[in-house]
């Protein structure tokens, strides 16, 4: 439910919209928890689901990796002269590297692999399911195929975007690293101690627990969230009437709370 849906339906329509609200994230909490529980089934890892899992993480992580970390490297390559520069103006080089690591490294690094894997396949939805649900046109027998393909690739796409996440974020990091390093200390191997004592100290107990499970929640959010919002549209297509990918706002809001939440474990 929307605000501007709230603001143009009446007031005794809201408590049903409210209603649908939450069914939305039951259903997607719903299928997080069937999705993680058919990945840890047995029965589940037959030769057709271990070949579509391979293909899905080829698709998400393997074809878009190589261009993503140029891209990366590029973007926090201008970032880290930016912070050395200002850092050197007010004589506080002494900090720069610290505060490169904390803000490229642990915070925005993981949400811009998040981000980007959503939007490379979190995000890409069907075209005829889009086609069909902004029709109107009753989906009961129109999309038996769609739903039944959808529940077949579930797991494989669950798991190829929760990986892909974790692969860019973990390639992206350590290439950040590098460059860090290198724009501080020059190719001299004289200044590792210094460097990995300055990293060792921002990745303290407290801080790589919460970069691993914040890394691995953006992950399963990536792979849940956008494959319950497809399943609620094909099962109520005629609801759905915005321009807007079902599952985006949705998608966007859990990962800044996740953010929110470990910035607030981390800083306060």
């Amino acid at each position: 439910m929307t605000l501007s849906t709230l603001i143009t339906t009446p007031p005794r329509r809201w408590g049903l919209y409210a209603a649908r609200w939450l069914a939305g994230w039951w259903h997607m909490l719903h299928l997080g928890a069937v999705a993680l529980v058919m990945a840890m089934s047995p029965s589940t890892w037959n030769r057709a689901n271990r070949l579509a899992t391979f293909r899905h993480i080829y698709a998400s992580t393997w074809q878009v990796l190589p261009w993503f970390t140029v891209l990366t490297a590029l973007v926090s390559l201008v970032v880290i002269r930016i912070v050395l520069v200002t850092a050197q103006s007010y004589g506080l080089s002494r900090y720069a590297l610290e505060m490169v690591v904390r803000v490229l490294v642990v915070e925005l690094l993981p949400l811009s692999a998040a981000m980007f894997a959503a939007l490379r396949a979190g995000m890409a939805f069907d075209a005829t399911a889009m086609g069909l649900a902004r029709s109107g046109v009753d989906p009961a027998a129109a999309t038996g195929e769609a739903l039944r393909r959808l529940r077949r690739d579930l797991v494989p796409q669950v798991i190829a975007n929760a990986f892909a996440v974790l692969s860019l974020a973990m390639a992206s990091s350590i290439i950040v690293l590098v460059l860090a390093y290198l724009n501080v200390y020059g190719l001299s191997p004289w200044g590792l101690p210094d460097y990995t004592r300055t990293v060792g100290r921002v990745f303290d107990p407290i801080v790589t627990t919460s970069f691993v499970f914040k890394t691995v929640l953006f992950g399963l959010a990536v792979a849940v969230i956008p494959s319950a919002a497809m399943l609620e549209l094909l099962r109520h297509a005629r609801r759905y009437r915005s321009n807007v990918q079902p599952g985006a706002l949705r998608l966007l809001f859990v990962l800044l709370l996740i953010e929110a939440g470990s910035l607030a474990v981390k800083y306060i």
